[in-house]
């Protein structure tokens, strides 16, 4: 008898384990589930995403976070692997992923501090706003002001030029608040007693400098290639039109890479920048679809509501699909890069 009672009290016990970590349990709800849906693996990355929908962001905001989010989860699940494994001894690959992490939630103003940080550089902070500043830098507005008049392009190419000087203006926010978590970091670090001591904590703090080093230096090219193009127009052999296709194309250039290679290179950076345009064609889409959705709530025809409410919900999924398969993208061809030359550059 008392046999038989352990042997129902451990299959009780195994039901109990295997209930636990069963696939019901710990996979996402089916969007088709009384539940609530659950966006991703990570439970921190849930809670920002909830935290977003809470604080309303702009439609095509909130889809930019959700596949940021997404690469987030990708290279934290892709981390525990390699921690499984015994990789990642000195925590270099754990502490990026914290400070990138950071960077999502400064990026989003979901940090908890007031976003003080604007986009000027050291040297001027007095400037103040006028109406021909477009980008909130006063270097940046004062060469496309001096574009704009210049004669040199037409309105189709002025729109080209707007769109990397934006896009310049992004990187330099992003620098901006990946140097204020580094800072912070830093200054955590020096309250706490840390495991790293001595010549390992001293190279953790290399590390960060030499990628803030790098990215400062990505932005003085960056804003280079702006005042030469400002100054002397397109020229008609320019090879791409995307900002970040662009970027990615001028750091190739700037590596050892072989005519072969930067030919091969360049008809993947093709490819990627079609997929640019078409994510970008899907942001505009979404935001008339969320501007129509709000039009329609105001005539009060639940009818009329409940369709354009689908629409736009189908609309923001496939948009943030694209816009995670863009960035994941956009990942790998900045690392490819990144590794082929420094190949070459051992050579």
């Amino acid at each position: 008898m008392k046999l038989q009672c352990l042997v129902a009290t451990l299959c009780l016990g195994v039901g109990a384990i295997a209930g636990k970590y069963s696939r019901e349990v710990n996979e996402p709800k089916p969007s088709g589930s009384d539940e609530q849906t659950v966006e991703f693996r990570i439970s921190k990355l849930n809670q920002v995403w909830e935290k977003a929908k809470r604080m309303q962001l702009p439609p095509v905001r909130q889809a930019e976070l959700h596949s940021d989010l997404k690469i987030q989860e990708k290279n934290e699940l892709q981390w525990k692997k390699m921690k499984v494994e015994g990789l990642d001894e000195n925590g270099e690959k754990e502490a990026q992923l914290r400070r990138n992490f950071n960077v999502i939630l400064a990026k989003y103003g979901m940090d908890g501090k007031r976003d003080a940080r604007s986009l000027e550089s050291n040297s001027l902070k007095d400037h103040e706003s006028k109406d021909g500043d477009v980008f909130d830098d006063p270097k940046l507005d004062k060469l496309w002001n001096k574009a704009q008049i210049s004669g040199k392009f037409s309105s189709d190419e002025l729109q080209s030029l707007k769109r990397e000087f934006q896009h310049h203006k992004d990187k330099i926010h992003e620098y901006n608040i990946l140097m204020d978590t580094v800072s912070r970091t830093e200054e955590i670090h020096k309250n706490v007693i840390s495991p790293l001591e001595g010549d390992a904590k001293e190279d953790a703090l290399q590390r960060k400098h030499t990628e803030l080093k790098e990215k400062m230096r990505d932005l003085n090219h960056g804003f280079e290639r702006l005042r030469k193009i400002s100054h002397e127009g397109f020229t008609e052999d320019s090879e791409f039109r995307e900002p970040r296709v662009i970027e990615l194309w001028e750091a190739a250039k700037r590596t050892n890479l072989s005519d072969d290679e930067l030919d091969s290179l360049k008809e993947e950076l093709r490819h990627f920048e079609t997929k640019v345009e078409k994510h970008s064609h899907y942001q505009e889409q979404l935001e008339l679809s969320h501007q129509k959705l709000r039009h329609v709530e105001t005539l009060g025809d639940e009818e009329h509501i409940k369709r354009n409410q689908e629409k736009y919900n189908t609309l923001a999924e496939k948009t943030r699909e694209m816009g995670y398969k863009m960035k994941k993208h956009l990942q790998d061809l900045s690392q490819k890069i990144s590794r082929q030359g420094l190949q070459h550059n051992e050579l």
